[in-house]
């Protein structure tokens, strides 16, 4: 069980606050979280419980760049406490026997435990610095640092390119004016 992807999901309904805007968005949101075939089971007490979510793990984000590892993991023992996880065999798109996370039968129970369940194997396995929220201004998405030196530091090369821009403008304008040009 790879629980990196379902930590993913945490990272895309945090990048998403526009798709929680009603049901419409939350499908889109599914289409590209890979799970499409719970589009058409989705209710507004999945929306509500999405949203909540979202809030919850911005949280757990902030609390992480802020360097707040014990708030991290106080905020992710709450969360599993109130979405208990139970493994589960399974065998789909032509794949061998693998484990899945659910909760039960809504599909928010299935998401918010996949996403918690898996933000909670990164913070335990890698370290909470591996939750990261990008540094390009004004950018407030967040990302998980996979990477193998723990150097990421943007959500994607956009805003990474971005940041690398401003930062070469800003040194060649401190030059220009030390150098009285």
């Amino acid at each position: 069980m790879d629980l990196t992807t379902y930590a993913e999901l945490a990272v895309l309904l945090v990048n998403s606050p526009d798709r929680l805007s009603g049901l419409p968005g939350l499908r889109a949101l599914l289409e590209e979280s890979g799970r499409p075939e719970h589009a058409g089971h989705l209710g507004r007490d999945d929306l509500d419980a999405l949203r909540d979510l979202r809030e919850e793990l911005v949280a757990v984000f902030d609390a992480a760049a802020g360097g707040h590892e014990r708030e991290v993991v106080d905020r992710l023992n709450a969360l599993l406490r109130r979405h208990p996880v139970h493994p589960q065999i399974s065998a789909h798109d032509g794949e061998p026997w693998h484990m899945h996370l659910t909760e039960g039968g809504r599909f928010s129970d299935q998401y918010i435990v996949g996403a918690v369940m898996g933000l909670a194997a990164i913070v335990t396995g890698l370290g909470v610095d591996r939750l990261g929220l990008c540094q390009a201004s004004p950018c407030r998405r967040v990302y998980l640092d996979t990477s193998s030196n723990r150097s990421r530091r943007y959500c994607s090369e956009r805003c990474a390119s971005r940041a690398n821009v401003a930062a070469y403008r800003a040194r060649k304008k401190s030059d220009q004016a030390r150098s009285g040009r």
